[in-house]
């Protein structure tokens, strides 16, 4: 994890996310106005962090009386599908950009994510296409 993000936390069903770079721009290098992008429905990024999953309770935890909250019991989560560095294709009505430590980022709901490509997939080279390497 980047040393900017080592002290946030993603929480619940979300990710973490780097927008490609180049959203902005056509094929051929014009740029676009902040319009013409907003309309796009569906933005891609790098998976930089996610959190623990949905939470859930146990049925057996819940005892005769299941309104009551359960006193000395762990939370368990749905495991997440979505990993650390996956390229994600999400709904970007569903994001909220955030800036932490002057990087803008994106949290997006995992029920927002339509597609995940993973490093060692032959996808890669499709999304290495989209987005330039970092490094």
């Amino acid at each position: 994890m980047d040393d900017n993000l080592k002290n946030m936390i993603v929480v619940g069903d979300r990710v973490l996310i780097r927008p490609a770079r180049g959203e902005e721009r056509t094929g051929v290098g014009l740029y676009l106005p902040p319009t013409a992008v907003d309309q796009k429905a569906v933005q891609g990024g790098r998976i930089l962090a996610t959190g623990p999953g949905t939470p859930m309770v146990a049925p057996n935890s819940l005892g005769e009386e299941p309104w009551k909250m359960p006193t000395n019991s762990g939370t368990q989560f749905v495991p997440m599908e979505a990993r650390k560095g996956d390229y994600a294709l999400f709904f970007r009505k569903a994001a909220v950009e955030i800036a932490f430590k002057e990087e803008k980022y994106l949290v997006v709901p995992l029920a927002a994510i339509l597609v995940l490509v993973r490093p060692d997939d032959p996808l890669e080279e499709l999304v290495s296409e989209v987005e330039p390497d970092s490094d």
